[in-house]
């Protein structure tokens, strides 16, 4: 009886679902979107497809920068936690932000994932040509240079394939619509997968 209850248990851990957590801002929590297609839906879906067993959790805030995501990188990702993607930064780069600020906050971010022995996915953004050839070269250097250092996976552009194409983002021209959020899902599908057989082991 004991044997058999042993085996009981030891079965259901298995099949114990990972526990993936989205950090992000707007572009994660799904702004202007339907409920139910927001980033961290249809990549649940699609890792569902591909026949993973992944809660994955929206943890978007409209509108934080990398600071904001740092104040409540406690209350947001629930302990225990397997997996972490970290989109942000989008926000700081919009408002100019000083790159060395952004870089510095977005450090403590990973060092408290990686404290916390979870596989991490960093998920990069680029400055718009707009702000200046110093300033972009500054900031789109801060995910390659962490992922570096950190040792993390880096997927370079979260918004890959789907920035200034009207077809895929909503009328800001910022924002995926649902077609744009599909088409990041499948572009960063592959990372997430690493990421998940990183946290299996």
């Amino acid at each position: 009886m004991a044997l058999a209850a042993a085996l009981a248990l030891a079965s259901l851990a298995a099949a114990k679902p990972l526990q993936l957590v989205a950090l992000g801002d707007s572009l994660t929590a799904g702004y202007g979107l339907p409920p139910g297609q927001a980033f961290p839906d249809a990549l649940a879906r699609a890792l569902e497809a591909r026949g993973w067993q992944v809660e994955v959790v929206n943890a978007g805030v409209s509108g934080d920068t990398v600071a904001d995501g740092l104040a409540r990188f406690d209350w947001s990702v629930p302990e225990g936690a397997d997996a972490l993607i970290v989109e942000l930064g989008a926000n700081d780069m919009l408002r100019g932000a000083d790159p060395a600020a952004t870089e510095v906050a977005l450090s403590h971010i990973l060092a408290k994932a990686r404290d916390a022995h979870m596989a991490i996915l960093l998920a990069g953004m680029r400055a718009a040509p707009n702000y200046g050839e110093d300033y972009k070269r500054r900031f789109d250097a801060i995910y390659p240079e962490l992922a570096q250092r950190f040792g993390v996976t880096l997927y370079p552009f979260f918004l890959e394939g789907v920035a200034a194409d009207p077809s895929l983002t909503l009328p800001d021209g910022l924002h995926p619509n649902r077609a744009g959020v599909e088409k990041i899902v499948e572009g960063m599908l592959p990372s997430v997968e690493a990421v998940l057989a990183q946290a299996k082991r």
